[in-house]
């Protein structure tokens, strides 16, 4: 595996997304929770996407259970509470474990591409941020502390980037 378009993952509704549908666009990948302190990030992450999808940014959602318990709702109910609650029309994609023998090939791949604090691989909590360029490389990881908006400028500087249409 080279790059993010090497991977498929299901969307919330069971269907195959293959991520080279997303070739030359920059790309947010989020580890989210329904019930986490940092759940209202979605509003954040929400007003990113709708306000950057037209220059090519695409947020892409993967809830994540392994901390605390915060994502316990089934697939269809994540995508009706993220809905509803925040306005969540980015791309949302199935429960996911992003630690351990069960994390998905995604998540592996992210981690060993941009590590953590220390060098860690390990994602330490929900709301873990990966940005992506429009190549499919991996260009930074994000702590779940780091609001949606500040990402702007590391976005800004990839726009340049993204190919015309």
């Amino acid at each position: 595996m080279t790059s993010i378009y090497d991977f498929s993952c299901d969307a919330l509704d069971g269907t195959q997304v293959d991520l080279k549908a997303y070739r030359g666009k920059i790309l947010l990948i989020v580890n989210t929770a329904s019930k986490c302190g940092f759940t209202p990030q979605l509003e954040g992450l929400e007003e990113l996407y709708r306000t950057n999808k037209d220059r090519g940014l695409v947020v892409l959602g993967f809830p994540c259970n392994q901390f605390g318990s915060q994502e316990p709702g089934s697939n269809a109910e994540i995508g009706e509470f993220c809905q509803a609650n925040y306005g969540v029309s980015f791309p949302m994609f199935a429960k996911v474990e992003v630690n351990g023998p069960g994390a998905a090939p995604l998540y592996r791949y992210l981690k060993k591409a941009a590590r953590g604090v220390l060098w860690s691989q390990a994602i330490k909590w929900n709301f873990t941020k990966f940005l992506v360029g429009p190549d499919g490389q991996v260009v930074k990881r994000f702590a779940p502390t780091v609001e949606p908006k500040s990402l702007l400028p590391e976005i800004e500087r990839l726009v340049g980037s993204v190919p015309a249409g």
